[in-house]
């Protein structure tokens, strides 16, 4: 398996890590970018994580046969609709994004005959910093990618899909897209709203920044998260809020049973949630394909 031309849309730290990955596995002979920005078109030319930029999103597609759509969901649609008549009705299209309700909706009302090409992807993946400058070749390694296959993707085309990833480093697994973004919502998106709202609650108080300067440990942890890019993240919780919403509300349930037995002063009922919630992390243990998560793609 060898490409001809990877077309790079989004010269980001996603974006730019595959290329660098693809790259160092000898998978591609050539890698041309487009992204919106003219510097940063320009900066992962000089990083010589790709071999030309391009000005246009058609300029890029035109003769690839390997597409990686690296740009926020918000996006997703422009870039389609951009590249929909440049792009080879053989070549293999795939994205990054967080959800995938939203950009499979996308695909359909832009790519026409050439939604057959699209196979949605979501490495599980990220740094707590975001741009090409960070890009890593070895970002994918040991992480999860999920594959949300469309009804028109071939065998042929879904296993090249599956097999990209895997000579990266991916660890591969199929899902649709309903329960993707159900999924994760609950240990994803959710987790990261709650931290954003832990973060803000705390920062808001007049105390906060004294309260701040004496945080420890527990605090780094779980607030590691609430680092992660504001517009990205702008994006996925708009894009998923559906699911996001459902997740809130069976958060705040958990959470009513906590503020209850706090202002009755039942210490028994506190301590059986709390070792309740004990009892499940200290039996879970990370799978395979999730090695160090970080905070922009948890």
């Amino acid at each position: 398996m060898k490409f001809q031309r990877l077309a790079l849309i989004g010269c980001g730290l996603m974006g730019g890590s595959f290329a660098l990955a693809l790259r160092e596995a000898g998978l591609v002979q050539t890698i041309v970018g487009f992204s919106a920005s003219e510097k940063t078109r320009q900066r992962a030319v000089e990083l010589q994580i790709i071999d030309r930029a391009c000005t246009s999103v058609a300029d890029a597609v035109k003769g690839a046969d390997l597409v990686l759509l690296a740009v926020p969901v918000g996006a997703m649609q422009s870039s389609f609709a951009a590249m929909r008549e440049a792009l080879h009705p053989n070549a293999l299209l795939m994205d990054v994004g967080s959800t995938k309700c939203d950009v499979i909706a996308a695909a359909m009302a832009t790519l026409g005959e050439r939604l057959n090409c699209f196979v949605p992807a979501h490495p599980i993946a990220g740094k707590e910093v975001a741009g090409i400058e960070h890009a890593d070749g070895s970002l994918y390694q040991a992480r999860r990618t999920v594959l949300t296959p469309l009804p028109q993707n071939s065998i042929g085309q879904i296993n090249t899909a599956s097999a990209v990833w895997t000579a990266i480093g991916s660890h591969v697994s199929h899902m649709t897209a309903q329960t993707h973004d159900a999924t994760f919502a609950a240990v994803s998106h959710l987790p990261h709203l709650l931290a954003f709202a832990a973060v803000n609650a705390l920062t808001a108080q007049p105390q906060g920044p004294a309260f701040l300067e004496m945080a420890g440990p527990g605090f780094r942890d779980f607030s590691r998260i609430a680092a992660s890019d504001a517009s990205v993240w702008r994006d996925i919780l708009s894009a998923n809020h559906a699911e996001v919403l459902t997740q809130l509300a069976h958060f705040r349930t958990a959470l009513d049973a906590f503020e209850s037995a706090l202002k009755q002063g039942d210490t028994a009922t506190l301590q059986q949630l709390i070792q309740q919630a004990s009892g499940v992390r200290s039996a879970w243990t990370l799978q395979a394909g999730h090695a160090c998560n970080t905070a922009s793609e948890d």
